[in-house]
């Protein structure tokens, strides 16, 4: 069976990324968390982690890190479930948006890194923090109006039904949502719908009970982001 380790479901946005698509697609899985900043923290990540960092996914002798890896390996394994759109223009777009996210949006993480257990005052909007929630915006509505409507599965995501594209932003619309930043409302809308679904409600049902805090975190201010 596939096992998935991952970090504190409070505060790791790219541990929550595979798990969603793991449980919005029923794929079979064990899972295993590591909590971080603790004393057994680096050696418990290095015994499963190449990278000595979380997300990873274990499949046999097979490790997989990196989240976008992890869900596109996902993908192939399970030919039969929608994780990608299955038009090929729209999951061309998909994978373009997903991976912007992956390697963008740092003042975003910066300025709002993931608390779930939390509701901070909206920060001090820099210009590159604005520039942020401007391309995000951007990317959700153009993506809905392209494609969202435009699927015989009618559903209020990025592409109609929930697909990995919706996960990789699903920790974008949390940041948004707990730091009570100012968006228009069609973000707002498709927000909710994402703070909606049943496997992001499974994750922060679970995060609200975990036991351990991480100081740095529990600001609304850090400057790193350490979870990939």
């Amino acid at each position: 069976m596939l096992r998935l380790v991952i970090a504190n479901k409070v505060y790791s946005s790219w541990s929550m990324r595979p798990w969603m698509v793991i449980r919005a697609f029923d794929i079979r899985f064990e899972e295993t968390v590591i909590p971080l900043k603790r004393p057994e923290t680096e050696n418990a990540i290095a015994k499963v982690s190449p990278s000595g960092k979380l997300p990873v996914l274990i499949d046999g002798d097979l490790a997989i890190w990196e989240s976008l890896a992890i869900i596109e390996y996902l993908a192939e394994n399970e030919v039969d479930k929608q994780i990608w759109p299955r038009n090929r223009e729209a999951r061309a777009h998909a994978r373009a948006i997903s991976n912007e996210m992956h390697g963008g949006f740092l003042a975003l993480r910066q300025a709002c890194p993931m608390n779930l257990a939390k509701r901070f005052n909206t920060p001090e909007l820099s210009d590159d923090l604005k520039a942020n929630v401007a391309r995000i915006e951007t990317i959700w509505r153009d993506t809905r109006a392209r494609f969202g409507t435009r699927t015989h599965d009618s559903g209020p995501y990025l592409f109609g039904p929930f697909t990995a594209a919706d996960a990789m932003f699903a920790p974008v619309v949390t940041r948004l949502d707990t730091y009570q930043i100012p968006v228009a409302a069609d973000t707002r809308t498709y927000m909710d719908n994402v703070l909606a679904h049943p496997a992001f409600l499974d994750w922060k049902s679970a995060a609200l009970a975990e036991p351990w805090t991480i100081d740095d975190y529990e600001t609304g201010h850090t400057a790193t982001d350490t979870f990939r």
